[in-house]
């Protein structure tokens, strides 16, 4: 399997840990959701894919502030659009951060 095969499996396989998460967020428990995150973070990482990457940094952190439930919601969306993204370079890790701070406020 190429590398380019081998990074689509990867996006297959977080999106629907993204997806599971979206469908369970009501009755996660924060640990539950830390370990379902740390799964997409190491997947993101053997596969260099920066951009989700720092969504899930940044994720980490409304959740230390709080932030659960309906509120996770909109940054789970914005993972899953870092997962289906073509792109993993710097610029694409900086396009999602701008992302979050536009649609996160």
């Amino acid at each position: 399997m190429g590398i380019e095969d081998q990074r689509l499996a990867a996006r297959t396989e977080m999106c629907a840990r993204i997806d599971m998460i979206a469908r369970g967020v009501m009755h996660l428990s924060p640990g539950r959701l830390a370990e379902e995150l740390d799964g997409i973070r190491r997947t993101a990482d053997r596969h260099g894919m920066a951009p989700v990457l720092g969504v899930v940094h940044a994720l980490d952190l409304a959740l230390a502030r709080g932030e659960h439930g309906p509120m996770v919601l909109s940054w789970l969306d914005t993972l899953r659009d870092a997962c289906d993204c073509d792109r993993i370079d710097a610029a694409a890790s900086e396009a999602f951060a701008a992302q979050l701070s536009v649609r996160l406020g």
